[in-house]
């Protein structure tokens, strides 16, 4: 599941998370009719709104043996949100089964792939990021245990790192000062650790701090990229080497 973010901003972590399952071993299909997970609409409090685009969710991918998601927010939806939304409904075992086959992807690249260390090699400084909604999902250190493995990689952990950037969906919409002021600490924080780009699992986090980047020329400037850009980048002299 590519997500909506992917689909309007982010096509690269969709393809990224692609070619990195395709490496592993996976067959992976990508259906065009795919579209929300629903989030915005569950968490503003319009269920109804929410139920029927998850529905189509649970159409599409009803035949699909396992649901790979890049983003710790998305799958947190699927796995814990759908049983919630779909409570008393007709579909609701439908809602069960998806759930219980959805995985955030670094937690799946762990777990279920037993890929963690990733093999790897790259030479870079990077601050790792951890999406606050990968709290709600069992990936535990699947991240920092996936970089730890390529080989030249330094990877910067910063203060209170489960700490939220500021986006949180439509709060960095209706509390935009908090929001921002929230964003630019991290920012800030991953200054200070010397990293020379930053990572993380939820491309809404990746957004919310570009964007800081780019409205402020006081702000600090570094690239953001979903972590399955760089397990991929560190593929590409395993690759040739083969």
């Amino acid at each position: 599941m590519g997500t909506c973010l992917c689909d309007a901003f982010y096509p690269n972590v969709a393809l990224a998370s692609m070619d990195c399952l395709e490496y592993a071993g996976f067959n992976v299909i990508f259906d065009e009719d795919q579209t929300c997970c629903s989030q915005p609409a569950f968490n503003s409090g319009d269920w109804k709104s929410a139920r029927a685009v998850a529905r189509h969710i649970l159409k599409v991918f009803k035949d699909a043996e396992t649901l790979i998601v890049p983003s710790g927010s998305c799958a947190a939806m699927i796995r814990w949100g759908y049983p919630q939304l779909f409570e008393g409904e007709d579909d609701y075992q439908e809602a069960l089964a998806l759930a219980e086959k959805t995985w955030e992807i670094t937690e799946f690249l762990d777990q279920v792939a037993n890929l963690a260390p990733w093999e790897g090699k790259l030479e870079k400084t990077v601050a790792l990021h951890r999406s606050c909604h990968m709290r709600e999902l069992n990936a535990g250190n699947a991240p920092l245990k996936l970089l730890s493995g390529i080989e030249g990689l330094v990877v910067k952990e910063i203060p209170f790192h489960e700490q939220c950037c500021g986006f949180g969906g439509t709060f960095a919409a209706t509390f935009p000062w908090t929001s921002n002021e929230m964003g630019t600490n991290k920012l800030q924080q991953m200054k200070e650790s010397g990293a020379e780009e930053i990572v993380s699992t939820d491309m809404g986090c990746v957004m919310h701090l570009a964007g800081l980047q780019n409205s402020r020329d006081e702000m600090p400037k570094f690239p953001i990229r979903h972590l399955v850009e760089i397990l991929r980048e560190s593929l590409e002299p395993i690759v040739e080497q083969a």
